[in-house]
């Protein structure tokens, strides 16, 4: 595979999928593999956005390991450029590449709004917890100029709906207004995920997100606006940022998270390949380290992908991240349970009535 580090880019490469396509082109040594050295490296890789107009926006999911049965996604990819984000694999489906073409050939879809208006009007519709970022995130830059998700919270807010929202973004505080009228009826749930609190590190895992410190500023932004916030400690990368744990609970704990939690990496599908590319192009001094950690809590695999274990992994290893885990959120308060979101105050505005 022929490794490309763009500045501000995740994806060392841009190898599309063979799973639903045809056969990818693999580097074999042509004039366009010499680019990088007749044109002083790769040329500059632009985000382009195009608009897609789905029948419904409510995915359903029925997995044991995911504590919500509803999900909404306004954007397919992510500008993010996250190494190891689970949801790159889904671009194959589209026909494009998992590595690049995922944070820069990115999907908007204007109508979600409309559409969730009209599915939560449905005289059958059950309301539960509706899930925000759990495929690619909510609050990555192109929201700025779309404001899909902001749009949605209106609705919700209009509906009076639980929501639970899991961003890496500090947009999510420019909210605030919508996310503390929720809050006060007890709709909302905020989880903002820190990585490592090493800016150094975060640009290179996460080039295109918040840095730390503006995260965990949204936090304490949030929190003051009476919204509850918990922080995510993950992905949880061995040999690169699990040496953080306790330092990023103890932050969270400072900017008024109310709870935390954590998650080992995963690596399925194409996601393997891609973080062990970039694992040579950033820390080849330890890249067959991580690899060897990361396999021995997913039983000999890079992925382990059954029900039960692909969220917590397996083992020595991954038992001694949780018991540190345990004991850091402990220490610093962040072990409250977490009340569940209110769902009796669901209610159709009057005006969607005439519609229906």
């Amino acid at each position: 595979m022929l490794h490309e580090v763009r500045r501000g880019r995740g994806a060392p490469a841009n190898t599309r999928s063979t799973r639903f396509d045809d056969a990818a082109r693999e580097a074999d040594t042509d004039w366009l593999d010499d680019r990088a050295v007749v044109d002083n490296g790769p040329p500059p890789l632009r985000t382009t956005v195009t608009r897609e107009t789905p029948r419904t926006i409510i995915s359903r999911n029925t997995s044991p390991d995911i504590p919500f049965d509803r999900s909404l996604n306004a954007y397919r990819g992510c500008e993010h450029g996250c190494i190891y984000c689970f949801a790159r694999p889904t671009h194959a489906y589209l026909g494009l590449s998992p590595g690049l073409d995922f944070e820069s050939r990115l999907v908007a879809k204007p109508t979600a709004p409309a559409l969730l208006s009209a599915e939560l009007s449905k005289r059958n519709y059950v309301p539960a917890v509706l899930a925000m970022g759990t495929n690619t995130d909510p609050y990555q830059p192109i929201e700025a100029t779309h404001r899909i998700t902001r749009a949605c919270l209106e609705v919700l807010r209009e509906f009076r709906h639980p929501v639970s929202i899991t961003t890496k973004s500090d947009r999510v505080a420019l909210d605030a207004d919508i996310l503390s009228d929720l809050a006060a009826e007890g709709l909302v749930a905020v989880v903002i995920s820190v990585t490592s609190l090493d800016r150094a590190v975060a640009r290179t895992l996460e080039p295109r997100a918040a840095t730390p410190a503006r995260r965990l500023a949204a936090v304490r932004t949030l929190t003051d606006a009476g919204v509850p916030v918990w922080v995510s400690v993950a992905p949880i990368v061995p040999a690169i940022t699990d040496h953080e744990i306790e330092a990023i609970c103890a932050a969270a704990a400072t900017a008024g998270a109310v709870g935390a939690f954590a998650r080992p990496i995963r690596l399925p599908h194409e996601v393997a390949p891609l973080f062990r590319g970039w694992l040579d192009a950033h820390y080849p001094d330890r890249a067959n380290h991580v690899m060897s950690l990361i396999r021995s809590m997913r039983g000999g695999r890079d992925n382990d992908p059954d029900y039960g274990t692909r969220m917590k992994g397996v083992g020595p290893y991954a038992d001694l991240l949780h018991r540190r885990f345990k004991l850091a959120k402990t220490k610093h308060g962040l072990d409250r349970p977490r009340a569940p979101l209110r769902t009796d105050l669901f209610a159709v505005p009057s005006a969607q009535l005439n519609l229906f």
